[in-house]
């Protein structure tokens, strides 16, 4: 039960000449009472015994120096289009390139499929894969880098 809820009971206990309130929603019961010697209003939560209620904290959290992963050096191919990136010809196939193979200017690298057509993406420096950027099957935008060419 929320606080603005039991703050409206109390209320309603108060402005009403009623005595004693009690209400049970779900699992929680509250009850009001209001002493005739002063007006003094008492609020119960009696949760059922097998219920535990977490007791909430407030967190204080300092934003930290973003940590940027250590990327290999080299050259980057980026997505020329946005599609589905797939590292190997067909499903169960040897994928294209790995990393630590040499490539050449040309080899394929990758295939980006776009509107069910599958264009092949090949290696625009000569070096070796230092890294592949992009799991098989995922979604690729333009721009995006793919792999690293050292």
């Amino acid at each position: 039960m929320d606080l603005r809820k039991l703050k409206t009971l109390i209320d309603l206990v108060e402005s009403s000449g009623i005595a004693e309130l009690e209400i049970s929603e779900g699992e929680e019961r509250v009850r009001i009472t209001r002493s005739s010697n002063a007006i003094q209003q008492q609020a119960y939560a009696m949760p059922q015994p097998q219920v535990a209620s977490p007791v909430l904290q407030p967190v204080v959290v300092t934003p930290a120096e973003p940590v940027k992963p250590a990327e290999p050096e080299g050259h980057v191919v980026k997505s020329p289009m946005v599609g589905s990136f797939y590292r190997c010809p067909s499903p169960g196939a040897k994928s294209f390139v790995e990393v630590g193979q040499s490539v050449k200017v040309g080899d394929t690298l990758c295939i980006i499929e776009a509107m069910k057509l599958l264009n092949e993406i090949e290696a625009d420096q000569a070096g070796i894969i230092k890294a592949v950027l992009v799991e098989s099957g995922q979604p690729v935008e333009f721009g995006q880098p793919l792999f690293i060419i050292g």
